[in-house]
């Protein structure tokens, strides 16, 4: 057995490669944005989110899609009325996360719906410093 406790010499390590988020959707998410006050871009969960006053709105997720931040208490509704879903995390559900497959986000309009309603709603939150 090797010092990792994994296998013998004939054991082969798979390796996952990282899912990059797709640049294209986040070139699109700051197109709309461009005008939006205080927005920042930042690294995080393979994807690349966008913050207004240092919160969240939206990202180009590394799983591909995006996820949108919304009012915890609309979240049901949205996921109800649309092609959204909870965003799960080691397999409980985040309210106020939603993601959005890349399939509907492929118009500018489909893309501008949920980029406003994450925006909107990150706005509403105290500013972070």
């Amino acid at each position: 057995m090797d010092p990792l406790g994994v296998g013998g010499p004939t054991h082969t390590r798979r390796s996952i490669a990282a899912v990059a988020y797709d640049e294209d959707l986040a070139d699109r998410i700051r197109e709309l944005l461009g005008a939006e006050r205080g927005v920042t871009e930042q690294k995080m969960f393979g994807g690349l989110g966008f913050m207004i006053g240092g919160n969240m709105a939206v990202a180009a997720s590394g799983q591909g899609g995006a996820l949108i931040r919304v009012d915890p208490e609309e979240s049901d509704g949205i996921v109800a009325t649309s092609s959204a879903r909870p965003m799960e995390m080691r397999g409980k559900q985040m309210a106020g996360w939603l993601r959005v497959a890349s399939d509907d986000l492929r118009t500018k309009r489909q893309l501008a719906k949920w980029v406003t309603l994450g925006a909107t709603y990150a706005r509403s939150l105290p500013p972070k410093r």
